[in-house]
């Protein structure tokens, strides 16, 4: 379970998120949205104890992250939209490396079937160099969801990825989710989220305008139509479109 309660990140005078609350149960996937320079990436960052927070708590499977960091970041996955790899490990030595990071014994048979689900087994002996842009996205999903971590952050975590590996990436969210994964995503592809998500935050200039299960969200910015989605919801919201 994520709980965070009045996080709030300031930098200098200028506040990036303002006393922001919310909480994601196992099983729910929370979308995470706002226009750019919203917060996302900010509060991301902070929840998974990346950044510090300037005030505020945040737990993490019922660790607290300020007091107990080290409980909290085992038991969470944070994968940002950018990879970031060691130049001179082959794939396979990616795995081990993080396995003996968080103590994974007998990692052989977690990453087989890891490399295998995201469709690069076939690269197991190569460098980062070799890899495109969407296996490089994958490698790195693979080396957080290693330990098996019941907590996931995912910032735009499909860039990159062509269409068959966006919807297996999908599969694979939902798939954690059903396991009891509590997961927080951030897309610009409010279609993705619409698919994925079973709960929805939208944030601007920092605070929460709404947050709540997708229909709650879209009944509360309907004006009593049907069949709003979460594109038209948002463009409500924040009186702005998502680009």
């Amino acid at each position: 379970m994520i709980e965070v309660h009045g996080l709030s990140k300031n930098y200098g005078s200028f506040a990036a998120v303002r006393e922001l609350s919310f909480t994601v149960r196992p099983g729910e996937v929370l979308g995470l949205v706002g226009p750019n320079g919203a917060g996302k990436t900010t509060t991301l960052r902070c929840v998974a104890g990346i950044i510090p927070a300037s005030t505020g708590t945040v737990h993490i499977a019922g660790h607290d992250l300020a007091t107990d960091p080290v409980a909290a970041k085992r038991a969470l996955a944070f994968f940002p939209d950018e990879p970031r790899l060691f130049d001179y490990l082959t794939v396979k030595q990616h795995l081990a490396f993080v396995a003996r990071i968080y103590g994974v014994t007998g990692h052989e048979a977690i990453a087989q079937p890891l490399l295998e689900e995201l469709e690069i087994a076939d690269k197991a002996d190569q460098l980062p160099g070799a890899l495109s842009r969407g296996m490089k996205q994958k490698l790195a999903i693979a080396c957080g969801l290693l330990h098996r971590p019941s907590v996931m952050f995912f910032d735009e975590p499909l860039t990159g990825l062509d269409p068959l590996g966006i919807r297996r990436m999908k599969d694979s969210i939902l798939q954690r989710a059903r396991a009891g994964a509590a997961i927080v995503l951030s897309s610009h592809l409010l279609h993705l989220l619409e698919e994925v998500c079973s709960h929805v935050l939208i944030l601007k200039q920092g605070e929460k305008i709404a947050d709540g299960t997708i229909a709650e969200v879209a009944a509360r910015f309907s004006n009593g139509e049907v069949g709003v989605n979460l594109e038209e919801v948002f463009i409500r919201a924040t009186g702005g479109s998502e680009k």
